[in-house]
């Protein structure tokens, strides 16, 4: 019993050291700040990736080559944050989570994980609402464009009076226009197009469509060979 308690409280100097460090971070270069978050942090970041002046501390970091994330962005209560070669999340960013082990709401999903996971070439722009209190997991070459657009994993059960949440898989080569909302469940196949304003609420399979509306639909078929589609570089001039 002792020594569980001394454990807890070893666990909590360590979370009061950490937040201490996280104030002052802002106030070293990247390199010196990069160092710190790989020894006390254990995060791991590549050597060229960057992260600006932000405040991004979920339980796990992995930035791999070329990832970036910009400046004033926040990322909190997430158990894993991950961005692939290449991937990037902009300035003004809001992406949290209900950490995995609260103890008064999401009880009844043992499974749930709080991450959000950017594949090689992915993009989140600016001004953007991400709620990964469940998975959201962005494809390769995809982009979440524009402003304002919400991800939102979790709602209320009416019927049971409980809150719920539910994975985002947006595939790869998608792009998301600007002011959009994506609800827990949803899934943009590979390929596919959400037009700007638009409500996804379901699980959508079929690529190569232009999808819209409140709700959104299929509207329109898109030609496989659109350049968006084929590039091999995520950045778009």
């Amino acid at each position: 019993m002792e020594r569980d308690h001394s454990s807890h409280n070893g666990k909590n100097n360590l979370r009061r050291i950490k937040e201490v460090f996280a104030v002052f971070l802002f106030f070293f270069p990247w390199r010196v700040r990069r160092w710190i978050l790989i020894k006390l942090f254990s995060y791991q970041i590549h050597p060229t990736s960057r992260i600006g002046i932000a405040w991004v501390f979920p339980k796990q970091l992995i930035l791999n080559k070329q990832a970036r994330i910009g400046h004033l962005t926040v990322c909190k209560g997430l158990n894993l944050l991950q961005l692939g070669q290449h991937a990037t999340i902009g300035r003004l960013n809001w992406i949290t989570a209900t950490p995995s082990k609260s103890k008064i709401h999401f009880s009844h999903q043992k499974d749930r994980r709080p991450e959000l996971i950017l594949s090689d070439h992915s993009a989140i722009t600016n001004r953007h609402l991400i709620d990964c209190t469940n998975s959201v997991i962005i494809g390769k070459f995809s982009t979440i464009a524009g402003f304002y657009s919400q991800v939102i994993t979790h709602s209320i059960d009416l019927e049971h009076c409980i809150q719920s949440s539910s994975p985002i898989k947006i595939g790869d080569y998608c792009f998301i226009g600007t002011n959009s909302v994506l609800l827990g469940g949803c899934a943009l196949p590979s390929y596919s197009v959400l037009g700007a304003k638009s409500l996804l609420n379901k699980h959508y399979s079929e690529s190569y469509y232009l999808y819209m509306g409140v709700p959104a639909k299929p509207e329109k078929s898109l030609s496989s060979q659109l350049s968006y589609f084929l590039r091999s570089r995520g950045y778009v001039k």
